[in-house]
């Protein structure tokens, strides 16, 4: 994956080098959009994805929406990395992501009340929540649905995602009791939580795609952008504040 050359260190370990063809992406910085743009169109080609283009277009979205949190909210002068590995005997996905920025709760708590990392990975992972307003839709830059959606395709799919900050992971786990049930509130899902865990200053997420379990991409859209909708109404009326609606096309 190149781990050591990206952190520009000598491990003291002898490694042969393996050529990735197509089995695994090595690990690409991402500071910018461009950056963000060159990794996914690395990514995408190289995992066996010509004949899944309903799973192409999820781990598309999946990647960039993760990633474009590390160049919107992370503000880590190192930017972001990116790797992923392909699964033949499993048909399966594992895309990792990592920053060393600000982590989850310092840029959720500039808008929202959150006391403990738990806390904030709980909002972030709610729909209409977003650390750059306190807006129950996010603004039309950031809708603050990105880790809903990363959440909601690894639900559907009955796949693991995972996201670490501060001292404490989130880890959802599959075989929910309503598959095809999409809750707001990521504590409802089936999941487990590690807290006390080594500090990390910034934020770490990994998800598996399971290629032969994907839902058809435009349909799980539809159907996220309802839940978003009606989550945010709800928001709306507890909090008793204006918003627009948000659209999703």
């Amino acid at each position: 994956m190149g781990l050591f050359k990206t952190l520009g260190i000598e491990s003291g370990i002898q490694i042969q080098e393996h050529e990735s063809s197509g089995r695994f992406v090595p690990i690409s910085v991402v500071r910018v959009e461009d950056e963000l743009d060159r990794a996914i169109k690395n990514i995408v080609p190289m995992l066996h994805l010509s004949g899944y283009p309903e799973q192409a277009k999820t781990l598309m979205y999946i990647i960039y929406e993760i990633a474009r949190n590390v160049i919107e909210h992370a503000e880590s002068k190192y930017g972001g990395v990116i790797c992923a590995q392909y699964y033949p005997d499993k048909n399966k996905i594992r895309v990792g992501i990592a920053d060393y920025g600000l982590g989850i709760r310092t840029t959720i708590k500039r808008s929202h009340h959150a006391e403990t990392h738990l806390e904030a990975i709980g909002l972030a992972l709610r729909p209409g929540i977003t650390g750059t307003t306190n807006k129950p839709t996010g603004t039309a830059q950031n809708a603050g649905a990105g880790l809903f959606f990363t959440k909601s395709i690894a639900r559907i799919n009955e796949d693991y995602f995972w996201i670490y900050s501060g001292d404490t992971a989130y880890k959802l786990l599959p075989k929910q009791k309503e598959r095809m049930t999409i809750p707001a509130d990521p504590f409802i899902d089936r999941h487990s939580v590690s807290t006390g865990l080594p500090y990390w200053k910034g934020t770490a997420v990994g998800i598996d795609i399971t290629l032969d379990q994907t839902v058809q991409f435009q349909l799980l859209l539809d159907y996220l952008g309802k839940i978003l909708d009606e989550a945010v109404r709800e928001r709306k009326r507890e909090r008793k504040l204006p918003f627009k609606e948000p659209r999703f096309i």
